[in-house]
């Protein structure tokens, strides 16, 4: 009797010791090359292939429901009472499993954990323990081997296949120390079973049976066929999520966000900033944004049953914005043409520039010198203004002494850059000398340790080039 006690004592010792704590700094690369995986799916071993408590759950529920549906009517208030019932299992699962489990986004008062504990049984995904040990393990992991439900192996393996076939290695580790100290998630995950039947059977049958007579529709639409909903709404945050969408925060992994996610997920579709601030208890942060089960916790916190609510700092939020806008437009700054950098310019003494100005249109504007060749005959105010200033200085007339011209005359200007004076314009202090769509411009690293701008040093003419 002593020595059950002892190992009974050692073994919820050990669960509360958290499971990473001795892991390798390159626990992945290290596990990865170690710990020897299954090998690939093959169909001539079938039998062995598929873990088929799933394969009943997850196939024959929608077969047997969609069956039933054929031969019960379905009354208004079933209809009702089923969509009802769907977002009750359903917020046990984004509220209870995922925000505050698995993630500790907020703090839930005794009743709220109890409740949203029942609620989750009723979507039948597995216990609090299991279901938050995995998805933690995804977000530690995320589109590695490690990651149970990793989107690179493609939508259908990450939507539900991963639960079908047998995982090909076990899960990355991942600590759930808090949750084994929890008296509801202990409770729960004893009497799984039997809440399971409770949830997800009796009572949906057992309500639509007593206030309108219908057990049969009750069972078919409230309760088959409901899990089957719930079963693919919450599946699509490992699926949809991590493949329909923008990624406005980051685009190193694959989550993703969008509406249509949100709406069939119970409003977990905003998944690009989850993955991002996985610890805030919203996942939509604009007041629009469909997320209900957001407006659920704070609901809740309204009346006094959960507190606490984490929300990252909106300065943090805003440079992850930041930063994938920048993103967005260095590549649309990379399809567009740029003048040359003025380092690259020859640099072309006074008298250079008047000799050659004999022969092409160069133009003097700003310590720059153009080539107009091409636009005299285009140019608004007619080409007389342009022929005069052939092999002078323009720079007072460009700005505002004859036209004070435009942000897209002055980018244009720059496209016609030929060469740089030799003893000009300072081009570093004045910025006039720098076109308008320039001074926006996204610098490369390689670029911030000196102005782009600068005339060339050069001490010879470089004439020849101009040619």
């Amino acid at each position: 009797m002593s020595r059950n006690i002892a190992k009974a004592a050692k073994a919820v010792k050990d669960e509360t010791i958290p499971e990473d704590i001795n892991i390798p700094d390159n626990y992945v690369q290290h596990t990865i090359k170690t710990q020897k995986a299954l090998p690939p799916f093959q169909w001539s071993n079938w039998r062995n292939e598929f873990d088929w408590l799933n394969v009943v759950i997850l196939c024959i529920t929608p077969f047997a429901g969609f069956f039933g549906a054929y031969y019960t009517p379905l009354l208004w208030q079933t209809f009702l009472f089923s969509i009802f019932w769907y977002f009750v299992t359903g917020l046990g699962i984004t509220a209870g499993y995922h925000r505050l489990w698995a993630h500790r986004a907020y703090n839930a008062s005794l009743p709220l954990q109890y409740a949203l504990a029942l609620a989750g049984a009723g979507a039948v995904e597995g216990s609090i323990k299991w279901w938050s040990r995995g998805h933690r393990a995804h977000h530690r992991y995320t589109d590695t081997d490690l990651d149970p439900y990793n989107a690179h192996k493609g939508f259908w393996y990450s939507h539900m296949g991963w639960m079908i076939l047998k995982p090909r290695r076990k899960p990355g580790v991942a600590d759930v120390s808090d949750l084994s100290k929890s008296e509801v998630v202990k409770w729960q995950h004893k009497y799984y079973i039997q809440l399971i039947l409770i949830m997800s059977f009796v009572i949906p049958t057992l309500i639509p049976k007593l206030l309108w007579n219908d057990a049969a529709g009750g069972f078919i639409y409230a309760s088959v066929l409901r899990l089957c909903f719930v079963h693919h709404s919450t599946f699509c945050v490992n699926s949809l999520a991590h493949w329909l969408g923008e990624t406005p925060f980051d685009d190193k992994h694959t989550p993703r966000d969008h509406f249509a996610t949100a709406l069939v997920t119970i409003g977990e579709g905003y998944h690009n900033f989850h993955h991002q601030f996985p610890m805030d208890y919203r996942n939509a942060i604009k007041w629009y944004q469909y997320d209900p089960t957001k407006w659920f916790i704070k609901a809740m916190q309204t009346i006094g049953l959960a507190s606490h609510l984490k929300v990252f700092p909106e300065n943090e939020v805003r440079k992850g914005q930041l930063t994938m806008e920048l993103k967005k437009l260095k590549e649309t700054q990379e399809k567009l043409a740029w003048p040359s950098n003025s380092d690259d310019l020859p640099v072309i003494s006074w008298e250079s520039f008047q000799e050659q100005a004999l022969k092409r249109p160069l133009i003097l504007i700003s310590g720059f010198i153009h080539d107009v060749g091409s636009f005299i005959d285009e140019h608004p105010g007619g080409p007389h203004l342009l022929i005069k200033f052939i092999g002078k200085d323009a720079t007072t007339a460009f700005f505002g002494g004859v036209y004070d011209h435009s942000n897209a005359a002055h980018n244009l200007l720059a496209m016609k850059r030929v060469g740089v004076l030799h003893g000009g314009m300072p081009q570093g202090v004045n910025d006039k000398s720098v076109p308008p769509s320039q001074r926006l411009k996204i610098a490369r690293y390689n670029e911030l340790s000196g102005s782009g701008y600068n005339s060339g040093t050069a001490a010879s003419d470089g004439e020849g080039l101009l040619g």
